[in-house]
């Protein structure tokens, strides 16, 4: 976790020369030619370029922030469903840049961490339009390297161990999903974000700065622990949450207890 290979799998500049444009609040799709690590976890993080552009800037420091992340989706860390599998079928994920970020110039990265082997990031250059005026506060603010180490529990994972075969939830690593305001971070966004579909293709990811409750719809089932998963458009479970947590959504397919 100490190289500057993981800021974006290379060791010198960032910048390619090689940019494209998208506006703020639009959907992004990436694709990948191969992804066979159907345990992994998916973490989109974005940083904005210095005033002399992405191609002279290596992205060093802590210039960087976290857009989506995808963990556990659903079952035990052992044999659950994760974020990695839809990408393993489609070879594709799609979110959504924040619809408040301020225009200019960003390194975009991917990062898929495969639960069984390493740390697979990517960047790319983007030129964001849009009237948005926001920008994440130092506080979201992190560095690669030096966002996580492998000491960290999501890093330093045994997805064979005894505990993974009972153990329904999982730590991402790393700072929480920025809220799209200069305050900070979306509660609760650090542990677990909604994943793509598996099939035809992935449906998108739209960031939500501000969540109400969902409303019970099955009064008599038994209330969800903390943590888990109460809500979602293609969720039939129980809706309530154990007492001392609220059913909190983190976008359109996936409420957690928190």
């Amino acid at each position: 976790m100490k190289t500057v290979n993981i800021r974006c799998n290379n060791a010198g500049a960032t910048g390619t020369g090689v940019s494209a444009t998208i506006a703020a609040g639009a959907k992004l799709k990436s694709h990948w030619k191969q992804w066979t690590h159907r345990p992994a976890v998916v973490m989109v993080y974005m940083a904005k370029c210095p005033s002399a552009g992405c191609n002279s800037w290596d992205g060093a420091g802590k210039s960087w922030f976290k857009i989506y992340n995808q963990g556990l989706i659903s079952g035990t860390e052992n044999a659950g469903i994760w974020a990695g599998d839809a990408i393993v079928d489609t070879l594709e994920a799609t979110v959504t840049i924040p619809a408040t970020l301020a225009p200019g110039e960003y390194l975009i990265r991917h990062e898929l961490l495969a639960l069984h082997q390493a740390v697979y990031p990517e960047c790319a250059q983007f030129t964001v339009t849009g009237s948005g005026t926001a920008t994440p506060p130092s506080s979201a603010l992190v560095a690669f390297p030096g966002a996580y180490s492998a000491t960290d529990p999501g890093v330093a994972f045994n997805i064979d161990s005894p505990a993974a075969m009972t153990a329904t939830s999982y730590p991402i690593p790393g700072p929480a999903v920025w809220d799209g305001t200069g305050s900070g971070a979306a509660p609760g966004a650090g542990d677990s974000d909604p994943a793509p579909s598996a099939a035809p293709a992935p449906v998108p990811t739209t960031l939500v700065t501000s969540a109400a409750p969902a409303t019970p719809t099955q009064p008599s089932c038994t209330a969800v622990k903390k943590y888990g998963q109460c809500g979602g458009n293609t969720y039939s479970g129980c809706t309530l949450c154990e007492a001392g947590s609220t059913c909190t959504a983190s976008g359109d397919y996936y409420s957690q207890c928190m």
